[in-house]
């Protein structure tokens, strides 16, 4: 069986953490800087970075901001926002990530993740998908949840792995912010296409959801929350104890 990961992610705009629901409605939270290193201590397994606003402005991602944040924190980071091209990837790598999400980036030239993969190894390579249920199904919207592209979510996701794509982040919107549970049909759907580590974002209320999806999907490698984490609702340390003790194997 493989450890199964925690991963607080944030959600930076003008260089502040922000949380909202279903994508809109942001709200302050705290320093991106501070915030990171506060995880880094009490026992995140990894920490995801994600300029939220850059692919919707048309520009690069805060590369000061990052540069600190990195410097802070001693758990794995992936970067995403604004990642249109190679130099974005080389860019942000040299800030100090050791990932990097492609988004918006990847629907606008899916050659990206193949390019990004050849040069700097697919493990490198982490494809963010935010995804929206729709008429037609699992849809794929960019642009910050902003553009229905009209792409089917599951073909997305397995064409991505298949250029070279290393994981997957699986973002539902309509879960986002909601705390009512992680979106389950979704991502055993996922998992039955990929042959990668799955992460599933979106809907952590409470303990019990995590001890949720790794038994009922048990395919998916780690749960990403925000403002659960953000606001104290849930510690890492106390959520990794109750799962270890619900038999989902943590590093502790």
């Amino acid at each position: 069986m493989i450890t199964k990961r925690i991963i607080p992610c944030l959600d930076v705009r003008d260089g502040r953490v922000v949380k909202g629901v279903n994508f809109e409605g942001l709200s302050d939270v705290s320093s991106p800087v501070e915030l990171a290193a506060y995880y880094s201590d009490c026992g995140a397994d990894e920490l995801v970075f994600y300029d939220i606003t850059a692919s919707a402005e048309g520009r690069k991602l805060f590369t000061d901001i990052l540069t600190e944040t990195a410097r802070r924190v001693f758990i794995p980071l992936t970067v995403g926002g604004g990642i249109n091209t190679l130099e974005d990837f080389d860019r942000v790598l040299k800030c100090g990530a050791d990932k990097v999400s492609v988004n918006s980036g990847a629907i606008k030239n899916p050659e990206l993740i193949g390019e990004a993969a050849k040069r700097y190894g697919d493990q490198c390579v982490v494809l963010s998908v935010d995804v929206k249920r729709t008429e037609q199904g699992f849809t794929v919207f960019a642009r910050g949840g902003r553009d229905n592209t009209g792409l089917d979510a599951i073909e997305w996701i397995r064409r991505g792995v298949e250029n070279g794509a290393g994981e997957i982040v699986v973002n539902s919107i309509d879960t986002d912010g909601v705390k009512g549970g992680f979106d389950l049909e979704m991502l055993d759907a996922v998992c039955k296409v990929v042959n990668v580590p799955v992460i599933a974002s979106g809907g952590a209320g409470k303990p019990e959801d995590f001890v949720t999806l790794f038994r009922e999907v048990p395919d998916v490698t780690a749960g990403l929350a925000a403002s659960i984490f953000h606001f104290g609702e849930v510690k890492i340390p106390d959520l990794k104890h109750y799962l270890k003790d619900n038999g989902i194997l943590m590093r502790i």
